[in-house]
């Protein structure tokens, strides 16, 4: 049986680069985050705040009362932190419940 004659591969190239491909991936940056901030005031009852936290932050009851005392203390508590779709969502949720329940609770969002 004859031998083929060699070729050239397709990868070999006359001017002796071997045409590697290099996988490059463009670095992607992770989307900002903001915080979620419940601010104090004198008239919103604290059972009340202890409620949305449980209710729209996912915390147990012992983390919502620790949360609560801060906001009472210090006057503003970061609540969370997100994306600023969810931070948006969560603020006027929060919003929206307490102006329902005739309480003046402010809840806003800055970027961390």
């Amino acid at each position: 049986m004859a031998k083929s004659p060699l070729h050239m591969s397709d990868t070999d190239r006359p001017d002796g680069d071997a045409g590697v491909v290099v996988d490059t991936k463009p670095k992607t940056q992770r989307p900002p985050l903001y915080k979620v901030l419940l601010l104090n005031d004198d008239y919103t009852p604290m059972e009340f705040v202890v409620h949305v936290l449980e209710r729209f932050f996912g915390m147990t009851h012992a983390q919502a009362f620790e949360i609560m005392l801060t906001v009472h203390k210090k006057g503003v508590a970061v609540v969370g932190v997100f994306s600023h779709e969810i931070a948006e969502t969560k603020v006027a949720q929060v919003m929206d419940f307490a102006r329902r329940h005739q309480h003046p609770l402010q809840c806003t969002m800055e970027k961390e």
